[in-house]
Parts: C-alpha cells; sequence; structure tokens
C-alpha cells in the first residue's frame, strides 16, 4: 500500500512538472504589429497643440465649474456606462468560472431506500427477501492535471476578454465625457448665436420702420418697404432652428447625465458664452496616444484572447489526465459502517480521443484565422486612431485660422459702425447708412459666434479622439490609486 502511494504521488508530481509548459504560443505584441513601430509615436504634424501631456480630466482645461459637475454626474448615472460596467461584471464572472477549472472538484451523494433486491429464484422456492431498510453514501475528489496547458490558456483567454471589457468601458467614459462636454458647449453656443440673430431682427426692424415712415413721406419707394420686410421676415426665420437646436443639445444633456429630457439643466438654457481652451492645448505624442485610448487597449487585450485560444485547441491533440480518489458505502442500515460495506478507490484517469485529429486541427486553424483577423482589427484600430487625431488637429487649426479672419472683419466692421454712427449723429449721413452699419457689424458678429461655436465643437472632438476621461482623479493617484481605473459607477 505504502509502494502504491508512493508511485501515486510520484505521478503527480511528474504531472504537476509537466503543467508547467503550455501548448501554443505565448502572446506578446507582434514586432509586425502597427503599434510595436516606433513612426506610430512621433509626434503629430499638426501645429496648434503642445506635446505636453493631456490631463487626466481634460474638460477642467476649461475652468467652467458648470461643465465640471455635468461631466461628474454623466460618469455617475449614464446609462451607457451602466450597461458597460454589467458587461465587465459578467466578464469577471466568467473569469472566475474559467479559472475554476484549475482546482479539484469534490462530490458527495448518498441516500436511504426501503426495499428488497430482486429474488425471484427464491420466490419459486417459498421464499421472499425480507423488506428492510438500505443505504448508500459515496465521496469522490478529482482533479484534471494540465499537462499541456489547456486550462492554464483558457484561463489566459477569459483574462484578456475581462481586460478587453474594461477597455470598453473605459472607452464609453471617454464617449460620456465628451458628449457631455459637447452637448454642453453646442447649448452654450446656440445661445449666443440666438442672442446675436436676435439683435439682427431688431435692427431689421428698426429699418422696416424707418422705411415705412420714408414711403409714407414720399421718400421711399414701395420696392424699398417690401425689401426691408422681406430681409426682416428672413431674419425672423433664422430663429427657430437655432432654438430648436438649443433646444435639442439640453435635451440631450439631460439623458446623458441620465436624467429625462425634460429635466434638462435650467441654467445651461440661459448660457450664452461657450467654453473655450485659451492657447495651445496639450495633446502630448502618439506614443502617448497608443497607451491612452482605450479601444486600442481593448482591441490589444482581444489579440492576446485569441492568441490564448489557439493552445487550448491545440490542447486537444493531447491526452487528457485526471487524477481521482473515490470512497463509497451501501448496504442495510443495520451494516452500517462495517467494514464490508466500505468500497474505496484511488487512480488516473487518461481520455484520449483519437484517430480524429481532424477536428482538431480545424479548430487550430480557426484559432489561427481568429488571431490573424484580431491582428488586422488592432491595426485598423491604431490607424483610426492616429488617423482621427490628426483631422481633429488640423480641422482646428484651419477654423483658427478662420476664426481669425474673421475676427479682423468684425474689427473693421465695428470701426464701420462706429464711424457712421458718429456722422449720423452729426448730421452728415442718413440713418439708413448708419443702419446698414450695424446690420453688417450684426452680420460679422453672427460670423464670429458660427465660428466660435465650432471652435468649441472642434475642441471636444479633439479630446475626444485624444483618448483621454476614463484616468482616475488626480488625487486618487497621489493615494497609490497607481493609475488603475475605477470600475465601478455610483
Amino acid at each position: 500500500m505504502t509502494r502504491f502511494a508512493f508511485r501515486m504521488a510520484s505521478l503527480a508530481v511528474a504531472a504537476g512538472l509537466a503543467a508547467c509548459a503550455a501548448v501554443g504560443p505565448d502572446y506578446r505584441q507582434p514586432p509586425e504589429a502597427l503599434a510595436s513601430q516606433p513612426a506610430a509615436g512621433k509626434p503629430f504634424a499638426e501645429a496648434p497643440a503642445n506635446a505636453a501631456p493631456l490631463p487626466a480630466h481634460w474638460w477642467r482645461l476649461y475652468h467652467d465649474p458648470l461643465l465640471d459637475r455635468l461631466v461628474t454626474q454623466a460618469l455617475a448615472h449614464n446609462t451607457d456606462l451602466r450597461q458597460a460596467v454589467a458587461n465587465l461584471e459578467r466578464e469577471r464572472a466568467i473569469e472566475t468560472e474559467v479559472a475554476g477549472a484549475k482546482y479539484p472538484t469534490i462530490g458527495v451523494n448518498g441516500g436511504p431506500s426501503f426495499g428488497h433486491v430482486s429474488g425471484l429464484s427464491l420466490l419459486q422456492k417459498g421464499y421472499e427477501p425480507p423488506n428492510t431498510f438500505n443505504y448508500s453514501a459515496g465521496a469522490s475528489l478529482s482533479y484534471q492535471v494540465d499537462l499541456f496547458g489547456q486550462i492554464r490558456r483558457a484561463i489566459e483567454a477569459s483574462a484578456a476578454n475581462s481586460q478587453a471589457a474594461e477597455a470598453a468601458l473605459d472607452l464609453v467614459r471617454v464617449n460620456v465625457a465628451a458628449g457631455t462636454a459637447r452637448a454642453y458647449a453646442e447649448a452654450c453656443s446656440a445661445g449666443q448665436r440666438l442672442q446675436i440673430a436676435q439683435k439682427s431682427v431688431a435692427l431689421q426692424q428698426d429699418a422696416v420702420n424707418v422705411t415705412e415712415r420714408l414711403q409714407r413721406a414720399g421718400r421711399a419707394g414701395a420696392i424699398d418697404a417690401g425689401r426691408a420686410r422681406a430681409q426682416l421676415a428672413q431674419l425672423d426665420a433664422a430663429l427657430p432652428p437655432l432654438k430648436a437646436q438649443r433646444q435639442g443639445a439640453l435635451y440631450r444633456l439631460a439623458t446623458l447625465t441620465g436624467a429625462l429630457p425634460q429635466d434638462f439643466p435650467r441654467e445651461v438654457a440661459d448660457c450664452t458664452t461657450p467654453p473655450r481652451v485659451a492657447g495651445a492645448l496639450p495633446v502630448g505624442d502618439g506614443a502617448a496616444l497608443l497607451r491612452r485610448r482605450p479601444d486600442i487597449r481593448q482591441a490589444e487585450r482581444s489579440l492576446a484572447a485569441s492568441t490564448a485560444r489557439i493552445g487550448v485547441a491545440t490542447a486537444d491533440l493531447y491526452p487528457k489526465v485526471t487524477l481521482g480518489l473515490s470512497g463509497s458505502s451501501a448496504g442495510h442500515a443495520t451494516g452500517f459502517g462495517r467494514q464490508d460495506t466500505l468500497a474505496w478507490s484511488v487512480g488516473p484517469l487518461i481520455s484520449w480521443t483519437v484517430p480524429n485529429t481532424g477536428a482538431a486541427q480545424a479548430r487550430i486553424a480557426q484559432a489561427e484565422a481568429g488571431t490573424r483577423a484580431a491582428l488586422a482589427k488592432f491595426d485598423g484600430t491604431v490607424l483610426t486612431a492616429l488617423r482621427e487625431t490628426e483631422t481633429a488637429l488640423g480641422t482646428y487649426a484651419r477654423e483658427l485660422d478662420r476664426r481669425a479672419a474673421l475676427q479682423a472683419s468684425r474689427d473693421e466692421s465695428a470701426k464701420v459702425a462706429a464711424q457712421a454712427r458718429q456722422l449720423y449723429r452729426n448730421g452728415r449721413t442718413a440713418y439708413l447708412d448708419a443702419l446698414d452699419a450695424e446690420r453688417a457689424l450684426a452680420g460679422a458678429d453672427a460670423a464670429l459666434a458660427a465660428s466660435e461655436a465650432q471652435l468649441a465643437d472642434d475642441q471636444v472632438v479633439l479630446f475626444m479622439a485624444l483618448g483621454g476621461g476614463w484616468e482616475p482623479a488626480d488625487d486618487a493617484v497621489a493615494q497609490g490609486d497607481q493609475g488603475k481605473p475605477a470600475t465601478t459607477v455610483r
């Protein structure tokens, strides 16, 4: 018996040593992947930015307490975030389930019964077996030896899937923060443009009144009066779309923060100054972008999971060994515990499906093809991230140029309007001439306001392309959070 136990222990040790090796490739980020190329980490080509690191909470660059509060509320109550959190919790539960395969399994069974065994031959002799109480009980302990690392590869794949789900949660955080800032900026920009449009309507109403008075005095014709009224109607027609745009932004802001559309923040409805970060924006470089963008991390973790699944499929080519220990007892209830009612066994169980390796090879080929597809997706995600960032930077740079030209035009219009007002006060020009100068200034203000609105939107789009906003608060990092993203939403 001692010799047998020693042999079983030796087999277990040998199996444990064999389990140190796992079939299939070990995952490393492929050197041919675009993210591994030095060129992908270069500084960005466009100029209106600096290489300073992007702050964790970029919306604080606006120095707008209301925006900070809205983003915080959205990160706490957004429904897309709640769904992403639930998906992450599910993946972690699956990971725990898969990891359970590396531990021994214990099983117990048993139960009482009443009756007797079959006794047909005895009945023919006039003897009927008595009815008695019987019992049966058993316990087993089994452990699958991971000889070829199939369990380990399955755990690797499941862990990578959990990390991909965590990256997906971070990606939702990025989109929620950017969406909230974008809706806020749109509501304020629409309020500013609406205010300027209403000023233009008021000026045109003055022009209509003056033209009608001149018509009654015989100094202006019906055509002039009709033209003035038509222009007033056209300016009036510009107000409803701006009101609808502002209301739509307010509704979107409410739902992003987890509220009903009609419960939009009332203070934002009166906002007429769109947020804007002055000066060059801190954007970092390509290397920082590749480390920060959650969708890149998600694609890379999916590639790691696909690589691990090659090992899972490859292990099906080899036998599986399960060590088992079982004991049982069965008999009449009156003989419970007697030595002749006990039974036990210990030993390995080897299972191997041969020679049908074609199906296993097909599964390996599927896993390898899935890995190649995951690598292509990883490369595509990197290219998309770089393209989106360069495009956002270029669009923002061109809008800065456009705004500078519109600002110069507005400044000249302001000078002309001021001169026209002075000439009118001195009686050296007609009122309509001064009014035309005021309308030109209002038009320049409207064009500049539209550019300001576009700049505010372009800035948020750029921040969203940079992929920031999922990182923990700065104070949490200072307390030793090690830069890990939060995984719960309260």
